[in-house]
C-alpha cells in the first residue's frame, strides 16, 4: 500500500470510525483499524461486532494494499500532525506514516485477521432527509435503559411506514414517541418495525446530524445499514451496520390514556425552571408534587427533604377537569420538557397513579409519557 491524502481528511475519517474500536481483552483486534487503498479512495473500517462502521476518502493511491493499526496510537498520532498532506505506505507488516517533517512507524497485523463487517446487498432501501432523521432519533435516544430480562426496551423501536416513520423508546417508567411526517411517500412494498440498540442509534446521530444531506437505510431481518454519499457521486462516505435486537415490542399505543381527568397548558421554560429549583430539595426517590388550583389557575408544586428544607412555588396556566395531587421524578419531566421545541406545553394527569402525557402546543409530531409516584 502506497497512497497520498491530506492530514484534515484523514483525521475527520478517524474520528467517525475509532468510536466504536473496543478494548477487548478476549478479541484485541478489536482495539484496532482496517485500513485499505482501492481504487481512488482510503477506506477506514471498525467493528464492536455488534456495529459496523467503514469511511472512505478520496486519496491519491499510488499502490493498493491493507493492514490493521491499532486505532487510538494511529488517530492520536495523526491528530498532533499539521494540516498538510500525508504520505502512508507498509513495509513489512508495519504503517509508515510521512510528512514534511515527521516520520513515523506504527506495527500493524495481518488484514486477514479482522472481523469481517457483514454488507446488506438485498432487500429494500429508502433514502431520507438525514438531519430531520438524526434531530427525531434525539428525542427519544436517552430513555431506554440496559435490560436483560427485557432486551426488547433496551434500544429503539422503528416503524418504517408509506408516509410515516415512528420512532419510540420506553424505560418502564416513561415513553417518548416522535412521528415524522415525510412529504414524499417512501418506496416501500411492504411496512418494517425493528429495533435498533441505543449505542448504534447514538452513534448515527453523531456520524449523521452534522449537517444537511440524504442517507439511505437498507433493510435486512437481522441488521439495517444507514449510508451517506459522497457528495455528486453516488460511491458511499459512511457505512454504519447495526445487528437489530430480536423480540417484539411492547404494544405502546396501548398504555396511552384516551383522555384526561386533567388539562393545563403551561409555559415551558417556567415549568423547567421551576422542577429545577425544586430538585435542589427533592428527596432521595427525586420526587417532586404538584397540585392544581382549578378556582385560581395555578399549580402548586412542592419538594421536601428532610436533610435539607423544603420548597413551594406556583405557576399559572390554563387547567381543566378535575382537582389533582400527584408526585414525579422530576428528573424526568425535565427529559421530557428539554425535547419539548414549542414555547407553551400541555400536560394531561390522570390521578394520582395513571399515565400522564407531555406535549407541545399545536404540534402533533411528539408525545411523552410519563408514570407518577405512586403514593405510599
Amino acid at each position: 500500500m502506497k497512497l497520498k491524502i491530506l492530514q484534515s481528511k484523514l483525521k475527520k475519517g478517524l474520528n467517525i470510525v475509532e468510536r466504536v474500536s473496543i478494548k477487548s481483552l478476549t478479541l484485541p483486534i478489536l482495539n484496532n483499524i482496517l485500513i485499505k487503498a482501492e481504487k481512488n479512495f482510503l477506506n477506514l473500517s471498525s467493528t464492536d461486532l455488534e456495529i459496523g462502521i467503514k469511511w472512505w476518502g478520496l486519496a491519491k493511491i499510488e499502490k493498493e494494499g491493507a493492514i490493521v493499526i491499532p486505532a487510538k496510537v494511529f488517530s492520536n498520532f495523526v491528530g498532533f500532525l499539521p494540516e498538510e498532506p500525508i504520505n502512508l505506505k507498509i513495509e513489512n507488516q508495519t504503517l509508515i506514516i510521512e510528512s514534511e517533517k515527521y516520520s513515523t512507524q506504527i506495527k500493524g497485523f495481518n488484514p486477514e485477521e479482522f472481523p469481517i463487517i457483514p454488507q446488506i446487498t438485498t432487500g429494500e432501501s429508502i433514502i431520507i432527509n438525514s438531519l430531520s432523521f438524526c434531530q427525531g432519533l434525539n428525542q427519544v435516544v436517552q430513555i431506554p435503559i440496559l435490560s436483560s430480562a427485557r432486551p426488547e426496551i433496551s434500544g429503539i423501536y422503528f416503524s418504517f411506514q408509506k408516509d410515516l416513520i415512528k420512532i419510540v423508546a420506553t424505560d418502564s417508567f416513561r415513553l417518548g414517541e416522535k412521528r415524522l411526517f415525510l412529504k414524499e411517500a417512501l418506496p416501500l412494498h411492504q411496512e418494517y418495525s425493528l429495533i435498533l440498540p441505543q449505542k448504534a442509534a447514538k452513534e448515527i446521530i453523531n456520524i449523521f446530524s452534522e449537517k444537511e444531506g440524504k442517507i439511505k437505510i437498507y433493510f435486512s431481518t437481522n441488521q439495517i445499514l444507514f449510508e451517506s454519499s459522497i457528495r455528486e457521486t453516488p460511491h458511499p462516505k459512511i457505512q454504519l451496520i447495526s445487528r437489530l435486537i430480536e423480540g417484539e415490542y411492547p404494544d405502546y399505543q396501548a398504555i396511552f390514556p384516551k383522555k384526561s381527568e386533567t388539562q393545563i397548558i403551561l409555559k415551558k421554560n417556567e415549568l423547567l425552571n421551576q422542577l429545577r429549583t425544586a430538585s435542589l430539595f427533592a428527596s432521595k426517590m427525586n420526587e417532586v408534587k404538584l397540585k392544581t388550583d382549578i378556582k385560581k389557575g395555578e399549580i402548586e408544586i412542592f419538594s421536601q427533604n428532610p436533610d435539607l428544607g423544603e420548597y413551594h412555588s406556583f405557576l399559572s396556566g390554563k387547567i381543566n377537569g378535575k382537582e389533582v395531587e400527584v408526585s414525579f421524578n422530576y428528573r424526568f419531566l425535565i427529559d421530557g420538557l428539554l425535547n419539548i421545541k414549542s414555547s407553551e406545553v400541555i400536560f394531561e394527569l390522570n390521578g394520582e397513579e395513571g399515565p400522564s402525557v407531555l406535549k407541545p402546543v399545536a404540534d402533533p409530531s411528539y408525545v411523552y409519557l410519563v408514570m407518577p409516584i405512586k403514593p405510599s
